[in-house]
């Protein structure tokens, strides 16, 4: 480190203290070390120091600071994110303000069915406050033991739930968020009417921190299910799939609680990683997981489930089936989903993209771009898994990490799978991401895929609410200056 940024660190390191107390605050290379880098270790970036605020006036103050003396700030929740979205910089000095201690569960309303809760709240811990009040919030995916509420409403999060819920956008009431300028903007309304003038929070949900620092948020809650039942099916094609979901929707319509797909060479990674036996035969290429669930007295999932099914069986919908026969049997299915993105990335370096098309173009995407991969990468092991009820295929590419043995020949491929998997997306009218963000993985494809106009307007916002952009450069968009 050169004089002049030790003299900055030092400068730095005193004023949080002042702000955070000396405990809340870290600087030797070997103790922030772990926020550093995701947790795919793909991004590693630098920090002059790291700092664990406990209130919003705390995150408030820092802002403030790191504005004085012209350090960028990256805020950080749980670290879970896949683009590097929460990573530093590595070529300018950045403060990283990381709000886990940021915990509480404010106040669960249940008459309101609503939720203000601070942003360092772990997903789980949430889910267990207010099932505690018979309350359900419905955001679920694999991190939930370690994501962070920040790090859901910033990346727009989506999970397995989505097609019944929506994303996080759809679940936030209001925001408590601190400006660039350190200011703090009070929105956490719970009111589901509220139309006077823009929707301010909006701008936040989705921005990646590249806007202001999220430190609270206002949640809407459901009815807790008295009764769920969840089935794996097997199909012959992705044509299948798309049917089955039509059929599920017409004969249970509210009542999915989640519908996913996974194809077999991603089932067969998971067992693998799990060192589990099938739950039924692996002779066909595509398999469903699918939750029906409801608040309803006296209503049998298991016999909603198995009447569709048969119905499926009838028409040569379906190869197989199974039905859960009880909450124990449902969580080790849902685990094989769950389980995805860490049986990847140990079979080798994983590519993962997160894509959406209309429903109705799945077939195609799929066929499309698993036949244009294979054709690119000999050998690579393509496999497929996500949301199928809305359109969000996470295709992922895993190459050996013999052949692939360094961080050049990585991203190189890299940028040949999301080239190739954004570009057959958009060409059926989707997007080059549905839930996982930009971060700093897209901003190239953003620019080559996103119409100049769009980019202008989000360019025209982040100039006005952050005009020194110090809040968390080179994430979604190149530069701001």
């Amino acid at each position: 480190m050169d004089q002049g940024l030790e003299t900055l660190q030092q400068r730095l390191l005193s004023a949080v203290a002042a702000i955070v107390g000396a405990n809340g605050v870290l600087s030797e290379p070997s103790d922030i070390e772990g926020y550093l880098t995701d947790w795919r270790r793909r991004y590693q970036g630098s920090a002059l120091a790291v700092a664990f605020p406990t209130s919003a006036e705390h995150v408030s103050q820092l802002v403030r600071l790191c504005s004085e003396l012209g350090v960028a700030v990256v805020p950080q929740a749980g670290n879970t994110g896949f683009t590097g979205g929460a990573i530093p910089p590595a070529d300018q000095p950045a403060m990283i303000i990381n709000v886990s201690k940021m915990n509480k569960v404010r106040k669960v309303d249940g008459l309101n069915n609503s939720v203000i809760v601070e942003a360092g709240c772990i997903l789980a811990n949430l889910r267990d406050a207010v099932e505690a009040s018979n309350r359900l919030f419905p955001m679920l995916l694999g991190s939930v033991g370690s994501c962070e509420v920040g790090g859901l409403v910033s990346t727009n999060a989506g999970g397995t739930g989505v097609l019944r819920y929506g994303n996080m956008r759809d679940l936030i009431l209001g925001l408590e968020v601190v400006l660039p300028d350190g200011r703090i903007w009070s929105g956490l309304k719970v009111l589901r009417k509220d139309n006077s003038g823009y929707d301010l929070k909006q701008l936040f949900v989705g921005a990646e921190g590249t806007l202001g620092i999220v430190t609270a948020a206002a949640l809407k809650l459901f009815p807790l299910p008295i009764s769920s039942g969840t089935a794996m099916i097997a199909l012959p094609n992705v044509q299948a799939a798309v049917a089955l979901l039509r059929l599920f929707g017409d004969r249970a319509g509210n009542t999915i609680e989640a519908f996913e797909i996974m194809s077999l060479g991603q089932l067969e990674n998971v067992l693998g990683h799990l060192g589990r036996q099938p739950p039924m035969a692996m002779s066909s290429p595509w398999y469903v997981l699918v939750e029906l669930a409801d608040s309803r007295v006296n209503w049998d999932p298991a016999q909603s489930l198995e009447e569709i099914l048969a119905e499926a069986a009838d028409t040569q919908m379906i190869d197989d089936a199974i039905v859960a026969a009880d909450s124990t049997k449902a969580q080790r299915l849902w685990e094989l989903r769950h389980n995805t993105s860490e049986a990847n990335l140990r079979k080798g370096f994983s590519i993962s993209n997160d894509t959406s098309v209309p429903v109705s173009q799945l077939p195609a995407f799929i066929a499309q771009v698993t036949d244009r991969l294979r054709g690119e990468f000999a050998g690579a092991d393509v496999v497929h898994c996500g949301h199928i009820g809305d359109g969000n295929i996470h295709v992922v590419v895993i190459l050996s990490r013999d052949i692939y043995n360094t961080a050049e020949k990585r991203e190189e491929a890299a940028s040949k799978v999301n080239y190739i998997v954004h570009e057959v997306s958009v060409g059926l009218d989707g997007s080059i991401s549905a839930e996982h963000g930009i971060g700093m993985m897209h901003v190239d494809e953003l620019e080559t895929f996103k119409p100049a106009l769009d980019l202008e307007l989000m360019m025209r916002i982040k100039r006005a609410l952050d005009p020194n952009n110090i809040m968390n450069p080179g994430k979604i968009l190149r530069s701001c200056k």
